[in-house]
C-alpha cells in the first residue's frame, strides 16, 4: 500500500470515528524542496498526525492551519520560502520553496 492510500485511510477511520481532520498537500515546489509534489499530512482535531509535507522543517505550521482550517472550514494555501520570513522562523532554510493547500475533510 502507498503511503498516500494509507495516510488517506487514517483520514477516514479519524472521520468515521468523529474527528474533525485536515488534509495537507504539497502542491508546488521549486530548488531544495525535503518533499515532492503530491506529498500528504493528515492531521485531526486533537492534534494528531500522519504522513509528511515537509520532512519536519514546516511541520509545525502546517498542523497550526490545518488545525485552523478544521475550526473555519477555510482551505489554505501556504507558502514557505527563501524570500519568506516565516521559512527561517520554520526551520525551510534549504534555499527552496514549497507551497502546501490545507482543506478540511468533510
Amino acid at each position: 500500500m502507498s503511503d498516500t492510500a494509507e495516510i488517506l485511510e487514517q483520514a477516514a477511520r479519524w472521520r468515521e470515528a468523529g474527528s474533525g481532520v485536515a488534509l495537507a498537500t504539497v502542491v508546488t515546489t521549486w530548488g531544495s524542496s525535503p518533499r515532492p509534489v503530491g506529498a500528504k499530512l493528515a492531521v485531526n482535531d486533537a492534534g494528531a498526525m500522519v504522513g509528511s509535507v515537509s520532512g519536519g522543517c514546516v511541520e509545525g505550521a502546517v498542523v497550526e492551519q490545518a488545525l485552523e482550517a478544521i475550526r473555519d472550514g477555510k482551505p489554505r494555501l501556504l507558502d514557505f520560502g527563501v524570500t519568506n520570513d516565516q521559512a527561517w522562523e520554520v526551520g525551510l532554510a534549504c534555499g527552496g520553496k514549497i507551497q502546501i493547500f490545507v482543506e478540511r475533510v468533510e
